[in-house]
């Protein structure tokens, strides 16, 4: 069976999803920590978007690639749809920074 499922790096909480078939109520199998889980689909999620492979509590790290790529917005269970909906990036946030004279400072 062809992976349907790309979880980067053992630390992470989120996998990229790279079937056109996850759809809400599917069983997927997906190798996390060494071990293989099987999460069931909670909504649908389009090719390319992320799927909780670990419970996430809300004010968690989003990790994928091994690297902190934002922060929950609310609770997002294992199997969950991954997205702009109920997390805030913290990749590319330039509206994070002042300028104050020559350098920039996170606000």
């Amino acid at each position: 069976m062809a992976r349907e499922v790309h979880l980067v790096n053992d630390i992470d909480n989120t996998a990229t999803v790279i079937s056109r078939e996850m759809n809400e109520g599917r069983i997927v199998s997906v190798e996390v920590d060494g071990d293989t889980k099987n999460i069931e689909i909670l909504k649908d999620i389009p090719y390319g978007h992320k799927i909780a492979v670990k419970p996430i509590k809300k004010g968690d790290q989003i990790l994928k690639y091994g690297l902190c790529i934002g922060t929950a917005l609310e609770d997002i269970p294992q199997g969950d749809h991954v997205h702009i909906h109920n997390i805030e990036s913290n990749r590319g946030r330039g509206d994070l920074f002042v300028e104050k004279g020559s350098k920039k400072e996170r606000v």
